[in-house]
């Protein structure tokens, strides 16, 4: 079950010293966040949790929303006393009006999971379009001061070899009718929702498109690779690949990926988009490898055959984020947690 370990604390720290004086702008704000009980944006909770320990006495004020569909409300159970944290359930696809001026917004809240966006795949498509048309209604408000969208490095579909790592300039090569289109299209419409409010009415929002971001947190019957790993190594089970295991991904750790999108959130140029990952490019299967190895004598690797027919449809064969314009923006920032470290650190994290 997915919930605040010690591991998650000293990220959360960590982002907060590494960041430093760049996050002062959180003092005195209020952040909203959507998506608020799943992994990633859970972790925005615990980094605004461990800077308001260094600033008790301007603390940042945080309205927590999600309807609890997909997300585990045990993973912020810890927060639910906090004073500055105000949960909120609720289907953001419908409008919400927030007690206080919102300062920040993090747009978080959507079903990522294949297994998941296949069987909800019109919730998946409300909370990507009507959703983001919320809290883009939202953002318009003169107070707010920006506006974070969580797109998908899902948009590129599966690209061109020359195309590897991929630029934010390319366009993609995605189906808009295979099994995977409920997500990645109305990620797409999502993003062209964003550039559009920002011409139409100067809205402060900013696109980043993570790449395959992992860690402590993410529920284990998330029914991706690394979580599935890592949940067959904790019971000493084989490591099972559902494929060749010849495709390649690169693997962010969510530590890395939350200070790289803060720094576009504060500092990031309004109505683009940014890559926000790891550029360490590795094939799944010694991804698998290596979470074999996290139990001595390593573990065994087989393979086998999925049950759902379309597993594989539509499957990127590369992922990698070239990452120049982040780096650009954020020179102080690079992916620190290569993926050896990082499975280590999510088996801990879970081995308790």
């Amino acid at each position: 079950m997915a919930k605040c370990t010690n591991i998650i604390t000293a990220d959360a720290d960590y982002i907060v010293e590494k960041m430093g004086d760049a996050l002062a702008l959180l003092a005195d704000s209020t952040m909203l966040v959507t998506g608020s009980s799943g992994f990633l944006c859970s972790y925005y909770l615990d980094m605004v949790a461990a800077f308001n320990r260094r600033h008790p006495n301007r603390p940042c004020r945080v309205i927590a929303i999600d309807n609890n569909l997909i997300g585990h409300s045990e993973r912020v159970r810890h927060l639910a006393d906090d004073p500055n944290f105000l949960f909120v359930e609720h289907d953001i696809s419908k409008p919400y009006e927030p007690l206080w001026p919102v300062h920040w917004l993090i747009h978080g809240g959507g079903i990522a999971s294949p297994t998941y966006y296949r069987r909800f795949p019109l919730e998946t498509i409300d909370v990507n379009v009507d959703g983001l048309r919320q809290m883009l209604r939202l953002a318009r408000q003169p107070e707010t001061r920006s506006m974070l969208y969580l797109s998908t490095s899902e948009v590129y579909g599966d690209p061109d070899p020359a195309w590897v790592p991929t630029p934010e300039t390319y366009r993609g090569n995605v189906s808009c009718t295979g099994p995977r289109a409920c997500y990645d299209e109305s990620k797409r419409l999502g993003e062209t929702l964003c550039v559009t409010y920002h011409q139409l009415y100067a809205t402060p929002v900013k696109i980043i498109r993570p790449f395959n971001v992992y860690g402590p947190g993410i529920s284990l019957d998330d029914h991706r690779v690394i979580p599935d790993f890592v949940a067959a190594a904790l019971q000493k089970q084989p490591i099972t690949l559902l494929s060749d295991g010849r495709a390649t991904r690169s693997f962010c750790y969510v530590r890395d990926f939350i200070m790289g999108s803060l720094w576009v959130m504060l500092r990031g140029r309004d109505g683009e988009p940014y890559n926000v990952g790891n550029d360490e490019e590795v094939s799944i299967l010694d991804v698998a490898r290596l979470a074999a190895a996290l139990r001595s004598p390593p573990l065994a690797v087989t393979h086998a055959t999925s049950e759902d027919a379309h597993y594989l449809t539509d499957n990127p064969q590369r992922r990698c984020p070239d990452l120049a314009k982040l780096l650009a923006l954020a020179p102080a920032w690079h992916p620190e947690i290569r993926v050896r470290e990082g499975l280590a650190r999510m088996f801990s994290s879970y081995a308790g």
